[in-house]
């Protein structure tokens, strides 16, 4: 069965366990309309944008970027075994508006993500990926909260 409906389904990943019941989602929507996934890992780079870049600096990119690979590949697996095809996209950025602007340039008809799930001081200090993308977003934003959220 194909759709119209979604042909293009983002799946945002960083890998944490709290993004499996997202991927889970994500991927089931995409089986059941036919849709290609696009898994996204962004390398929040913002944060280095105040550091010169030395070798401390390229350490921690090396890891970053390593995390996503492997994020990206999982959802890659994950989706395969179910039929579905994945396209593993690994982008550099503030991550909501990479999320943002991904969609926006690939014709994404869904975005689908999970949540942290935030609150108190961490929320208002450092915002809310999921809630910038929900802000900013052209396309629907699914958000799944992870299993220990509930």
């Amino acid at each position: 069965m194909t759709s119209e409906f979604y042909r293009n389904i983002l799946i945002a990943t960083d890998g944490s366990k709290n993004t499996q019941r997202a991927i889970s989602y994500g991927i089931e929507i995409a089986k059941l309309s036919g849709a290609t996934i696009h898994a996204l890992y962004v390398v929040d780079t913002s944060s280095f944008s105040s550091i010169p870049m030395d070798a401390g600096w390229e350490a921690m990119y090396a890891i970053l970027r390593g995390e996503g690979e492997k994020a990206v590949f999982e959802v890659k697996e994950f989706g395969e075994a179910s039929g579905t095809e994945v396209r593993e996209v690994i982008l550099e950025g503030h991550p909501s508006s990479e999320i943002i602007n991904f969609a926006d340039n690939n014709n994404i008809d869904l975005i689908v993500m999970g949540t942290l799930g935030k609150t108190g001081l961490d929320r208002f200090l450092m915002g809310s990926v999921a809630e910038k993308v929900i802000r900013g977003s052209k396309v629907p934003v699914l958000v799944v909260r992870g299993e220990e959220q509930s």
